[in-house]
């Protein structure tokens, strides 16, 4: 299929071809000559909206024949070829292209960058980079030619170019880099880190966090660094600020955040943090990593009391199994209240929980729906196997 964004870019292209054409037309050769060359227009134009692009080709080449010095034409069928996977045509195309006498500086530009997509597209990246290198260097369509750049730096991993050319296109463009340089800069510390230089590693990460403050990776490798280096204070400090920039990456942060507390003899702070991702991330993790604290300091009935609480207002399959274990170590419980929990739990869990789901798109519904609320397809809604007949 032609995706979507992919049209929208070739649309506008070939709507100019289609104008031009029947202006050229009109000025040479009269209505009869117009008319004829709309008429091929729009065909191609329908095959190519109904993605038929083997049609689409063929009759932009009958086009061609018919116009060739119509540019237009050319740089539509290039990216027709490079689309479908004949790279070596697009390249032979815009070659040739390039080649012309008389060209203007935009239109050896737009050639050119052309024939750098088509040598990406065949993996020939040096070709390709060499092509976007001029380009900079004459200040000649600049953005495209950077981002196309940081791409190549990107796929051969030479993060060091991917940095300066990001921070060129920003200049350029004024468009934020700071989050995909940190990135670039994460690939350089954990490289560093790797070969355990240690300096070049944190060196690395003050660039990361100076460029997105919010980084999560850069924390993340911040405690990775700090734990490597003894310093549990510090390990601890960054895998804090990881879980409060993005909750998301409790599960990443918990296990080597409470064994750094423990080790630096602060079980208060574990507490307190897990208090608060308890509050905050929707997972059952930071109560069941609480539930255990509270088992070591208190006993297993406070550890049972707070998990039977929370797992009310938060039921979990993960949360429900651990109360089983933590009830049969727990001396003097009363089997029928613990069964009564459980059948609380279970009814949210049912309750809250899909019973139909779209065979199309994944979409889980409570209620069933003839028509699919998000895909839109019929008679894709099915009830799941799990679901109770009453």
């Amino acid at each position: 299929m032609i995706e979507a964004w992919w049209l929208l870019l070739l649309v506008p292209a070939v709507g100019t071809l289609g104008w031009f054409m029947g202006r050229r037309a009109s000025e040479r050769r009269g209505g009869a000559r117009l008319s004829r060359l709309s008429a091929t227009y729009f065909r191609g134009l329908n095959y190519l909206l109904n993605e038929q692009q083997d049609k689409a080709i063929e009759v932009f080449l009958q086009i061609a024949e018919r116009d060739r010095e119509t540019l237009e034409t050319q740089f539509t069928l290039g990216t027709l070829f490079r689309r479908r996977g004949e790279v070596d045509r697009a390249i032979r195309l815009h070659q040739s292209v390039i080649s012309r006498p008389g060209l203007s500086d935009e239109q050896k530009t737009r050639a050119i960058l052309a024939l750098g997509e088509d040598y990406m597209r065949a993996g020939l990246l040096d070709r390709a980079e060499t092509l976007f290198t001029d380009l900079v260097k004459l200040g000649a369509a600049a953005p495209q030619a950077l981002r196309h750049l940081m791409s190549i730096y990107q796929a051969e991993r030479d993060w060091q170019q991917a940095i300066d050319h990001a921070r060129r296109y920003e200049q350029a463009t004024g468009e934020p880099m700071g989050r995909l340089i940190a990135q670039f800069e994460c690939e350089l510390a954990e490289k560093a880190r790797l070969q355990n230089d240690l300096a070049a590693a944190r060196e690395h990460l003050g660039r990361a966090n100076a460029a997105d403050a919010n980084s999560v990776r850069a924390a993340l490798l911040e405690g990775q660094l700090e734990l490597a280096a003894g310093n549990d204070l510090a390990a601890i400090r960054a895998y804090e600020r990881a879980a409060r920039q993005d909750i998301e990456f409790l599960p990443e942060v918990l296990a080597p955040l409470l064994a750094a507390c423990d080790r630096a003899g602060d079980p208060a702070r574990a507490r307190s943090f897990l208090l608060e991702m308890v509050e905050r991330y929707p997972g059952v993790s930071p109560a069941l990593a609480l539930c255990r604290r509270l088992e070591q300091e208190a006993g297993p009935k406070a550890a049972l009391d707070f998990l039977r609480n929370h797992l009310r207002e938060r039921p979990s399959i993960r949360g429900e199994a651990a109360l089983i274990e933590l009830a049969l170590r727990t001396e003097g419980e009363d089997p029928r209240g613990l069964l009564l929990t459980l059948r609380e739990i279970n009814e949210q869990l049912i309750v809250r929980s899909p019973g139909y789901r779209c065979q199309g798109c994944g979409f889980g519904a409570r209620a069933h729906h003839w028509q699919c609320p998000s895909c839109k397809q019929w008679a894709t809604i099915k009830p799941l196997p799990h679901v109770a007949v009453e």
